[in-house]
């Protein structure tokens, strides 16, 4: 049984972000998949300091609710990254996620994470996809410095509002569709 891991890096309860990726949870734990859902909001996680004390003593320094998370994406065969754009790039939520996981970075926690597969869910104000370009490179570059692999990705330029992606059908049947294949066996 695959476990999939969903972290909205929205500050939006119901938002886009978060119905997209809801919506990809939804249709792996019909196929299957073990299914978590984090909302970064809820959390208090703290910046990234640099001080590569995970790298000496293989545990981050930081007491903060992100080394509970550590497990589940260690769990997780898939982990689904969501965020709008906010200034060309992910909200500092995600950010700030993001960083934390430089824990993975070193010799002894590499393998933790090494070959997992990432979904990305952006959805965004601008019309003009280019407006996601930066945001969608450093993903591609930090998960590939991680070792991981993009599998999928679902763009939504044009929402704005929140819950404004529950108007587009296609976009919600095309997210569960992709968390139902994704919880297919042979599929990552």
């Amino acid at each position: 049984m695959k476990r999939i891991l969903g972290v909205v890096g929205s500050p939006r309860k119901n938002g886009n972000t978060h119905i997209l990726v809801s919506r990809i949870l939804e249709g792996a734990e019909q196929e299957g998949a073990r299914v978590e859902g984090i909302f970064l909001n809820d959390l208090h996680i703290m910046e990234c300091d640099g001080c590569h004390a995970c790298w000496k003593t293989g545990k981050c320094s930081k007491d903060d609710d992100m080394i509970p998370v550590y497990p589940k994406i260690m769990e997780s065969d898939v982990i689904i990254l969501g965020t709008p754009v906010y200034w060309y790039g992910p909200t500092a939520l995600m950010k700030g996620f993001i960083d934390r996981l430089v824990y993975f970075n070193c010799p002894e926690n590499r393998p933790k994470i090494r070959g997992k597969s990432a979904v990305l869910v952006v959805p965004f104000e601008e019309e003009n996809p280019e407006a996601a370009e930066l945001l969608l490179v450093m993903f591609e570059k930090s998960l590939s410095y991680l070792e991981m692999r993009l599998a999928a990705q679902i763009l939504v330029p044009g929402v704005t509002l929140r819950g404004e992606i529950l108007n587009k059908k296609s976009v919600l049947d095309k997210a569960y569709e992709m968390g139902r294949c994704l919880a297919s066996p042979g599929i990552s």
